[in-house]
């Protein structure tokens, strides 16, 4: 063909090369293939629809008018189904970590996993009060809807009466049976793809606890899902399965992917493709509403047995007889006690012949807490309808009860059981307390070595892995060798992880140059208990990359008291590699100085620790401290260049060990003129071997700070932070750091020592390229350039 041609030709379409995936439209197989259900059956999951969609608009207009009700209505036949046929877990138990997991990563959903959430508490209630979980903790009763979207600190009559838990707007685990903060977009695929990780790594690919993931094509849509979705297929994660609630719709769009020729508003794949893509299997479902079909995708799905993970697409109608369709159903829904909320929920009242109060007239006559008042207990009544209705239909709740039965004497039978050689996680733990800042033997560094952090932070976790028979599991951003994350996984199979064809690996292939899903996926792994997540890259990418997930990581483990008082966090190590100016070759756009101050501060105490060494003794009792605390994200910045092991002894400095208090006075003047505080490895090396001798030689003798890890340093009880850094320090001490400026803020408290500090951004401009002293002295962060401010501010 010749190029004028291609004008007029006919497009030639583009074919899939063979796949380990397979793909079935379910409307193709027989009738009889498509008909699990019995008459009966369906009939019951038809009325439990019916309540769950009548409970769904009783939330939003009760909230009052919060909430996603229209995907919340899509997605619930499938999701029943899910609770009701196809998941082996025990309802007595949500924390059996043996059990299948639901994962809510379209956090949007929320309105709707409550509601089930407490239907299915109502039908354990009734039909099998045995298995309703002893502590109320987890449980989550009808009369805790009244704490949809609502603060802790609320003090209403019912929610006082009833002892009522306030529900995020978004799920976190402390609601029962969750795992996972999500909401975020695109991190919960990610992060519920993190929790397969985990259970077949722990449990083995043949019968690892399965994850039913709930997402919508909207939530497909960030460039993190491709990354999450290229992984698990890779790594074939058949224990995975995505549940596509493909309504079409999203807050601005009714027409969010191309659907056959007709081309999407965002997106010009539609989600099978995407999925079949990165080596899926795609089960498509052509109406969402069939419940025959679900059952019939659902049940295929866990016998296909081809080790591949697993996408089932379901075309559902976004607020399916709700009255509002599509994307006006997004995030809103009817006026408070409008009549067509009332045409929505009436199959709800008929059944009992129910009257609900018209509340909005007396709400207007309302002012302020009132109004909370008034609608709460109208919020109240209507709840009390769901009930008597679910008391109503014995049968259906016999029905239902009996499967929850059955589904956790299906989890009983399967005993699933560790596999042989599974990780200790324990034992990362243990070790770190046992061991405490002296390194064992075989980590030990000789003065005058020539070594650099990353390699040391690499071998201090490859350590920790053999201790615990791989409990790491490391991942790059294509970076493995460069950051020396690979040699955390030393001494286990070479190569990346595959389920079925090498599970003993320790490195996992998270879809390429891809921070995001990094960062979401060992968040996910870390969740699960049985591991510990380490990704690096350049700080420069992985800090404002990873973040989003790593809060939502922390939200989590913080949430999770509600349920588990005093349970230590999980955490995952999001390594901030080639950090500082030094990494000057690459130029400012990878030698970033901001890195740190997008972590540091940013978390609640205890729930994040960044850690700064600058001498590679350092790395070994930073990184064990941290694990001794356990916070949910641990953030080591480790530079790229080799470095010489400084003899800390005989230059007057204080060892090693000093670090794990955070802060430490790295140098003790005898007659001091002055304090400097240093922070980040490239300051401190100029500093120690170019600034302190030409101090020593003109006779300026000053107090020396070095700041390891603003965390730990917060961990310590108040008396001991002052002893450690007294305020009259932070009051005279000038600051010299290769991070910006505000990170200096704690340890410099003068408006005249601020003024005085070196940073990067010193002369008002991002840095240039080149070998990295050539860079340090461009900043003004070079030792001579040390010593003069120093002296000026000495003097």
């Amino acid at each position: 063909m010749t190029i004028a041609a291609l004008a007029t030709a006919v497009p030639r379409a583009l074919v899939f090369a063979a796949r380990r995936g397979k793909y079935v439209n379910i409307a193709e197989l027989s009738a009889a293939e498509r008909q699990p259900l019995s008459a009966g059956e369906r009939e019951h999951f038809e009325t439990f629809d019916a309540i769950y969609r009548s409970l769904c608009a009783l939330l939003y207009n009760y909230a009052p008018l919060s909430g996603h009700p229209g995907g919340s209505i899509s997605s619930g036949r499938f999701v029943a189904s899910l609770l009701f046929d196809v998941l082996d877990y025990d309802v007595s138990d949500p924390d059996r970590d043996d059990a299948d997991i639901v994962s809510y990563a379209a956090g949007h959903k929320a309105l709707g996993l409550y509601a089930l959430w407490a239907m299915r508490n109502e039908i354990i209630r009734l039909g099998a009060p045995e298995l309703l979980p002893k502590d109320p903790r987890y449980q989550l009763r009808l009369e805790d809807l009244l704490g949809f979207r609502q603060n802790p600190t609320k003090r209403t009559p019912l929610f006082l009466q009833y002892g009522v838990k306030p529900l995020d707007g978004h799920p976190t685990p402390a609601t029962p049976f969750l795992r996972l903060s999500t909401g975020a977009s695109g991190v919960g695929v990610a992060s519920s793809l993190g929790l397969a990780f985990g259970a077949t790594d722990y449990f083995g690919a043949e019968d690892a606890p399965r994850v039913h993931i709930v997402e919508g094509e909207g939530g497909m849509t960030p460039g993190r899902v491709a990354e999450a979705l290229a992984a698990a297929g890779t790594a074939s994660l058949g224990n995975a399965i995505l549940h596509v609630d493909w309504n079409q719709a999203s807050i601005d769009s009714n027409r969010v992917c191309r659907e056959n020729a007709t081309p999407g508003d965002y997106v010009q794949w539609n989600p099978m493709e995407l999925a079949y893509l990165h080596d899926w299997n795609v089960l498509f479902v052509p109406d969402g509403r069939d419940l025959q079909a679900i059952v019939t995708a659902q049940r295929l799905a866990l016998a296909l047995g081809n080790g591949q993970p697993t996408a089932i697409v379901y075309r559902t109608t976004k607020g399916w007889r709700y009255g509002i369709e599509g994307r006006a159903s997004h995030g809103a829904g009817h006026k408070l006690c409008a009549q067509p909320f009332f045409d929505a929920i009436a199959p709800l009242l008929d059944r009992t012949n129910a009257m609900l109060p018209r509340c909005e007239a007396e709400a207007q006559r309302c002012q302020g807490g009132k109004i909370v008042e008034l609608t709460e207990e109208c919020f109240w009544e209507a709840l009390g309808v769901v009930r008597r209705n679910l008391e109503l239909e014995t049968a259906m709740v016999a029905a239902l009860a009996d499967r929850l039965r059955e589904a956790k004497q299906r989890l009983d039978c399967r005993a699933r059981r560790a596999r042989a050689g599974a990780p200790k996680i324990e034992a990362v733990y243990e070790a770190a307390q046992q061991l405490g800042a002296q390194p064992p033997a075989e980590l030990r560094l000789s003065p005058g070595a020539t070594v650099t952090l990353r390699g040391e932070l690499g071998r201090a976790l490859s350590y920790y892995n053999r201790r615990s028979d791989g409990a790491i599991l490391v991942a790059a951003a294509d970076l493995l060798g460069s950051t020396n994350i690979s040699t955390a996984a030393d001494g286990f199979p070479e190569g990346f992880f595959n389920a079925t064809a090498n599970p003993g690996s320790r490195v996992l292939s998270l879809g390429g140059i891809c921070e995001d899903a990094m960062a979401g996926i060992f968040s996910g792994l870390s969740s699960f208990g049985r591991h510990i997540g380490a990704g690096s890259s350049y700080g420069a990418f992985i800090a404002p990359l990873g973040h989003i997930a790593a809060r939502l990581h922390a939200i989590g483990n913080q949430a999770r008291r509600a349920l588990a008082a005093g349970e230590p966090f999980r955490p995952f190590i999001l390594i901030c590699a080639h950090a500082g100016l030094k990494t000057g070759e690459d130029g400012p756009t990878h030698a970033d100085p901001q890195a740190l101050q997008l972590l540091q501060e940013n978390f609640p105490p205890g729930t994040a620790m960044t850690l700064t060494p600058w001498d590679p003794q350092e790395v070994w009792p930073l990184l064990t401290a941290a694990l001794q605390r356990r916070p949910a994200l641990i953030a080591p910045f480790v530079t790229r260049p080799t470095e010489r092991v400084p003899d800390r002894q005989k230059l007057g400095l204080a060892p090693a060990s000093a670090a794990v208090s955070g802060v430490y006075h790295l140098r003790v003047a005898e007659k001091p003129a002055g304090t400097v505080v240093l922070q980040e490895s490239g300051v401190a090396y100029a500093f120690v071997e170019q600034a302190l001798p030409l101090l020593v030689q003109h006779g300026i003798d000053v107090d020396v700070y070095y700041v390891a890890s603003l965390e730990l340093f917060d961990a310590l009880p108040r008396a001991e932070q002052d002893l450690i850094f007294p305020e009259r320090a932070a009051q005279e001490a000038i600051g010299i750091t290769g991070f910006t400026l505000p990170t200096l803020y704690r340890w410099v408290r003068s408006d005249r020592g601020r003024a005085a500090s070196l940073h990067p951004f010193r002369h008002g401009h991002f840095l240039g390229s080149g070998q990295a002293q050539r860079v340090m002295l461009e900043a003004g962060l070079d030792g001579e350039s040390q010593f003069r401010a120093i002296r000026d501010y000495v003097e």
